[in-house]
């Protein structure tokens, strides 16, 4: 018979796992988010030029969207063989298709060039990034808390989670810093930039993951022989209401998150206000969430992951209606000073302890999976959807009083989730 013992991690372990867990993950959302900011503000001038601005926009906000459909299937087929081979090598596959997309899209021909084949092959790029996206996030955060010790499983997986405002910290300085150019040279070459350099980053990345160990959970299943066969169906027969909790505790952190750093550049757009404001804002958001993703993460690990989360999504509800003022004022302070409390208090609160939250939900043998699909079909109901929304508002007519209901509307779907939900953080991750 195999042995069953497996070394625990050391304090230095767990550090470099978490290290390059944050490494990674800030490489695949600086990809993920470039397309964000360039939906807002170039792809429809140079992929969809036959239509008016906002209409313009919103066919480019639906190929946003695409990525976000593409997304589960990524947490279903990345997550099935992390369950079944480990997490350590899905990782690196994932890097791999995230970076490869991001880099072709840099050298993506436009409509003035091939036609309506642009958009096409812009979707199909899209749907490459959001599979490659859907299949990361689950193995990053285990590995970060199936590493961590007892107590410490909020603090060392909000680490991953840093990568996301790391991402748009990084994607929004790179971006920004080429649209200082004029604007003839910005839509002829500036823009490609920032996703050409994606490959720099992939490289990086790779180095770094290949180095990293697999986690002593998976490789306990490995040495007992009791790695699942088949782990999304083991899911969804035996863990379906912690799929469905899971999907609604993302809603207000992902739907929001993407009103607050993706929508707010079309909106200023339509209020005429300089795009640059806004930018700004979204740079001083991200770097001070930066800071307060580990803060809460922290703070779930003694107080627990339920009030944390609570806290998150009730500020989702009170920071959208000043946000959208501010930006209706145009006043550069007030625009800094909401963004930067959409995403410390409100996203930064909720996202912190989701990792922890998430995978304490599954068992070692499905977490992968588990985890995997139930935060990324929220995605494509949640963020995937919410700037679209946010835009058909404004096509519509509505203004900030709409938007804000509709981000109320998200922040209730996640109260009631985490609500119904039992607290977690006492629970084990072997």
């Amino acid at each position: 018979m195999a042995s069953t013992h497996v070394h625990a991690p050391t304090g230095s372990s767990i550090r470099t796992v978490a290290l390059a867990s944050l490494i990674g993950t800030t490489i695949e959302w600086y990809d993920f988010f470039l397309y964000g900011t360039a939906a807002a503000l170039v792809f429809n001038r140079l992929f969809f030029p036959t239509f008016d601005p906002l209409s313009g926009t919103l066919l480019s906000f639906g190929t946003y969207a695409v990525g976000f459909v593409a997304r589960p299937f990524g947490g279903i087929i990345i997550g099935h063989y992390g369950d079944r081979i480990g997490r350590k090598s899905m990782l690196v596959l994932t890097l791999v298709v995230m970076g490869a997309a991001t880099f072709l899209i840099g050298l993506l021909p436009t409509y003035d060039l091939i036609g309506p084949w642009a958009a096409v092959a812009l979707i199909v790029l899209r749907i490459a990034q959001g599979f490659g996206v859907g299949g990361e996030w689950g193995g990053a955060v285990l590995m970060a808390v199936e590493h961590a010790p007892p107590g410490k499983r909020g603090f060392y997986g909000s680490w991953p989670q840093i990568g996301v405002p790391a991402g748009l910290l990084l994607s929004t300085a790179v971006f920004t810093a080429f649209s200082w150019l004029p604007d003839d040279q910005f839509l002829a070459w500036g823009w490609r930039v920032p996703f050409l350099l994606s490959i720099v980053l992939v490289a990086l990345g790779l180095v770094i993951r290949i180095r990293i160990l697999e986690t002593p959970a998976f490789l306990r299943l490995k040495t007992q022989e009791q790695a699942a066969r088949q782990p999304i169906i083991e899911v969804l027969l035996r863990y379906p209401k912690q799929v469905l909790l899971a999907m609604g505790a993302r809603f207000a952190e992902n739907g929001a998150f993407y009103i607050f750093s993706v929508f707010v550049l079309t909106y200023a757009m339509k209020a005429e206000i300089d795009r640059q404001i806004v930018l700004n804002g979204i740079l001083i958001g991200a770097a001070v969430e930066l800071v307060a993703i580990p803060f809460f993460g922290a703070l779930s690990d003694r107080i627990g992951r339920r009030p944390v989360y609570l806290f998150g999504a009730v500020m989702t509800a009170v920071v959208a209606y000043p946000l959208f003022t501010a930006l209706d004022q145009g006043a550069p302070v007030p625009i800094a000073l909401a963004l930067t409390a959409a995403f410390t208090l409100s996203h930064g609160a909720m996202y912190a302890p989701q990792a922890a939250f998430m995978s304490e939900l599954f068992g070692a043998r499905v977490r992968y999976s588990g985890a995997s699909l139930g935060a990324q079909l929220a995605s494509v109901f949640a963020g995937g959807l919410a700037p679209f929304i946010g835009t058909a508002l404004l096509t519509a007519g509505y203004g900030r009083g709409a938007v804000t209901l509709y981000v109320v509307g998200l922040a209730l779907v996640t109260i009631v989730a985490i609500v119904a939900a039992v607290e977690t953080s006492h629970s084990t991750v072997d």
